[in-house]
């Protein structure tokens, strides 16, 4: 596994986008709408290594509720995986406990799959495998 991206839930990405961008001077690679997660997505490269600023765009998305919850803030670590399948099964066989139970669809052609934080010392933990690697 190796760090994917840092998710980070946020109420409006312009507004972050001031923040990341402007003042921080990263730069912005791509604004995309994921659909199926309900969620606008900023991504960010920093250092070779990428944020990711997640606004919902409906109020039953997750990071919305995430937000009302928690505020806003650090959401997930992603790891990029060869095999979600094989890695989640591998993880469950450890005592993971996996809040997905198949793959599903996420933003830029991906599977993902996410860790519940109870199984990582409080951390959300999302697996991603790039498409083109099936």
């Amino acid at each position: 596994m190796k760090l994917e991206h840092i998710g980070i839930a946020v109420k409006d990405i312009e507004n972050q986008l001031r923040i990341w961008r402007d003042l921080l001077g990263f730069s912005l690679k791509m604004i995309s709408e994921t659909p199926e997660q309900k969620v606008r997505v900023a991504m960010l490269d920093v250092g070779g290594v990428t944020v990711e600023l997640l606004e919902p765009t409906s109020e039953d998305s997750t990071i919305h509720k995430f937000i009302e919850k928690r505020g806003e803030g650090l959401h997930h670590l992603s790891f990029e995986v060869e095999d979600i399948k094989k890695s989640m099964e591998d993880l469950k066989n450890r005592g993971a406990i996996l809040i997905d139970e198949i793959p599903r669809k996420g933003a830029h052609a991906a599977k993902i799959a996410f860790v519940h934080p109870r199984s990582t010392g409080g951390v959300l933990i999302e697996l991603s495998q790039r498409e083109e690697r099936d």
